[in-house]
């Protein structure tokens, strides 16, 4: 081997060994490069471009929600007192009937048949009762004979009553005013106190029944206004709440409400479900911005406010919390323009641009 050939030899394993050292180096230098976020290589003529708002004093309303059901007024199975064979159903299936009404009739033969037995005695026993009481005004009887014969009226005249009343338990009144469910029976067929005839539903007014959580068991009370919207309906109702649980359910902490909803024409139907709004607290003149403006950072609420061309970071103190909006106490002064969009991109000096303002409502 020549001399060149050696000499080549050492430099390329020289060159081989320098690369192999230097490598991690490289690498580390590169990935470094290629890690920076964008937002960092902005140059002083290339600005973020951003959505900002002009703060100012707004009303802030502490709206809980929650789902309701509606249910009925008031609702009963209907039922017979006695037993017997029905003779007559007077009522259609699914109409409005009123308090009183005679819906159906058990087999009474025998009982007005024993009515008018009795009531066929009772002149008789009147007669009686007026000799004895003119016998008694001359003295021709005893007191006790006079009483003997008003006791026997007054007998007669409690098995009248008695007959009467079970008479009445073989006629199926509604005991209010209500809508009357699908009949579940026949004439012709046996009725029993455990034998359901139908069902009757009271549905105006309806009752709105919901739970409020444990944090908001002490803004609900009697008198409470309640919002509430159907599915696939565009009108907003309004009910009141009229009743509150005595204590919190254990197992969910929660508490049951019902609100009355005067149901005007019968258009709700018990059974369905309610978007429930409540405004537990309305807070006039304070500060409301947007809650995606703000994001925590190390145990802080930061925001950016613009000046001057430039994003500077400040730290804010929140108040109450909504769905979409947040209250601050302290941080932001009336007439800051809050940036509202690419917050997560922000740092303190970095310039930026306002493409255009929000509506701070």
């Amino acid at each position: 081997m020549s001399k060149k050939v050696r000499i080549s030899l050492v430099v390329i394993i020289l060159l081989f060994i320098a690369g192999m050292a230097l490598y991690p180096f490289i690498k580390n230098k590169l990935s470094e490069e290629k890690e920076v976020p964008p937002v960092f290589k902005l140059s002083d003529k290339k600005v973020l471009n951003t959505n900002a708002v002009i703060i100012k004093n707004n009303t802030l309303n502490n709206i809980f929600r929650t789902t309701g059901i509606l249910i009925p007024d008031e609702e009963v199975d209907l039922t017979f007192e006695t037993s017997g064979k029905i003779t007559n159903i007077y009522f259609r299936e699914g109409v409005q009937v009123k308090k009183g009404e005679l819906l159906a009739k058990v087999n009474d033969k025998p009982l007005q048949a024993e009515l008018q037995k009795l009531e066929a005695q009772l002149p008789l026993a009147q007669d009686r009762l007026f000799r004895q009481k003119s016998l008694l005004d001359r003295d021709a009887v005893s007191k006790e004979s006079y009483e003997s014969v008003n006791t026997e009226l007054e007998k007669l005249k409690a098995d009248i009553e008695l007959v009467k009343s079970r008479i009445a338990q073989t006629e199926l009144r509604a005991p209010f005013d209500g809508v009357l469910g699908l009949r579940l029976v026949s004439e012709g067929s046996y009725a029993s106190p455990t034998r359901i005839v139908s069902r009757l539903t009271k549905i105006m007014p309806l009752k709105l029944e919901f739970s409020v959580n444990e944090a908001q068991a002490n803004d609900i009370k009697a008198g409470t206004r309640v919002e509430f919207k159907m599915v696939n309906d565009l009108s907003i109702y309004y009910a009141t709440v009229y009743a509150v649980e005595s204590k919190l359910d254990e197992s969910t902490l929660s508490l049951k409400a019902r609100a009355i909803f005067p149901n005007p024409g019968g258009k709700l139907k018990p059974g369905h479900s309610a978007s429930v709004e409540i405004k537990l607290q309305e807070i006039q003149n304070t500060i409301v911005i947007p809650s995606i403006s703000t994001v925590a950072e190390m145990g802080r609420d930061i925001a950016y406010i613009y000046k001057s061309g430039k994003a500077h970071q400040i730290v804010i103190k929140k108040g109450i919390r909504t769905a979409s909006s947040v209250q601050v106490l302290d941080g932001i002064s009336v007439g800051d323009t809050l940036i509202t969009t690419g917050v997560m991109q922000l740092r303190d000096g970095l310039p930026v641009t306002i493409e255009s303002y929000l509506v701070n409502e």
